[in-house]
C-alpha cells in the first residue's frame, strides 16, 4: 500500500465530507418526491445507487476501500446483524445487502427532506428509551417487511461505539429472527479505524467486512442466541485489526 501524503489525505477527507453532505442533499430532495411514485423496490434501488456513488467517491478521494470476506448470503430474506462502529456501514449495507428496512431511531425522521426519504423506505423508526414496547414495534414491522422480501438490518449496539468498545446488543433481532422463522446473519467489519465515529480525517486502506455464518434462532433462548452473535461479531473485529496507513506520512 502506498502512503499518501499527510496533506493530500486532509485534503481528500475534506473534499469527501462536503461532498457526502451537498450529494445528500442534492439526492435526498428528488429522491423523496420521485418515490412517491414508485414501488418500494424501485425506491430501494435509487437508495443503493446513493450509497454506491457515495463508497466510490470515498475510494477517489480517500484512497478507502472495501471487500467482502466470510460466507455466502443465505437464500431468502432473514436478519442481519452488523458491528456498528462508523458512518460507513450505514452506507456499505445497502450495497452488500439485498433489498432491506432498516432499524434506527426515530429521532432520525425528524430531519428535513431525510427523514422523509427513510419513511419512504419503510424504516423502522424506535424510541430507544421504551424498553418492551420498542422491541415489540421491531418484532410487528420486522415480520412484515420480512414477508414483503425484504431483509432486516440492525445495529444491535444501538449506537455507533469507539473501537475496541461494545455493549451488549439488544435482543430484538433474536426475537425478530424466532418470530418469523428466519435465520440471523452476522456481519462484522474494521471500517471504524479508518473511519472513525467522531473526526474528519478518513484513513486510506482496505475495509474487511466478514459476514458469519448464519444462526438459527429457532427452539433457543433469545439471550443465548444473541450472547453467540456477539461473542462471534467482537472477536472477528479484534481479528480484523488493519495496519493503516500513517496520513502523516511517518
Amino acid at each position: 500500500m502506498s502512503v499518501r501524503p499527510g496533506v493530500v489525505q486532509w485534503v481528500g477527507s475534506v473534499f469527501f465530507t462536503g461532498f457526502l453532505f451537498l450529494w445528500t442533499f442534492l439526492y435526498a430532495i428528488p429522491f423523496a418526491l420521485i418515490c412517491l411514485f414508485l414501488p418500494f423496490p424501485r425506491r430501494f434501488a435509487l437508495a443503493r445507487a446513493y450509497a454506491a456513488s457515495v463508497l466510490w467517491v470515498l475510494k477517489w478521494s480517500c484512497g478507502l476501500d472495501y471487500r467482502i470476506e466470510g460466507e455466502p448470503l443465505p437464500a431468502g430474506c432473514h436478519v442481519t446483524l452488523w458491528k456498528h462502529s462508523s458512518s460507513w456501514e450505514t452506507m456499505a449495507m445497502m450495497v452488500v445487502i439485498p433489498r432491506q428496512v432498516w432499524v434506527l431511531k426515530r429521532e432520525l425522521l425528524w430531519l428535513p427532506v431525510v427523514g422523509l426519504c427513510l419513511r419512504q423506505l419503510h424504516a423502522i423508526a424506535i424510541d430507544r428509551r421504551a424498553g418492551h414496547s420498542a422491541v415489540s414495534q421491531v418484532i410487528a414491522q420486522g415480520k412484515d417487511r420480512l414477508a414483503e422480501g425484504d431483509w432486516a438490518v440492525i445495529f444491535p449496539e444501538g449506537t455507533r461505539m469507539p473501537v475496541g468498545e461494545t455493549r451488549r446488543y439488544g435482543v430484538s433481532g433474536a426475537l425478530l429472527a424466532q418470530e418469523a422463522g428466519c435465520l440471523i446473519v452476522p456481519v462484522a467489519h474494521n471500517a471504524g479505524h479508518f473511519w472513525p465515529r467522531r473526526g474528519l480525517l478518513k484513513k486510506p486502506g482496505m475495509v474487511r467486512v466478514v459476514i458469519g455464518p448464519p444462526v438459527n434462532p429457532a427452539g433457543r433462548e433469545a439471550r443465548q442466541v444473541n450472547d453467540q452473535v456477539q461473542a462471534w461479531m467482537e472477536s472477528t473485529v479484534k481479528s480484523l485489526t488493519p495496519a493503516v496507513t500513517d496520513p502523516g506520512g511517518h
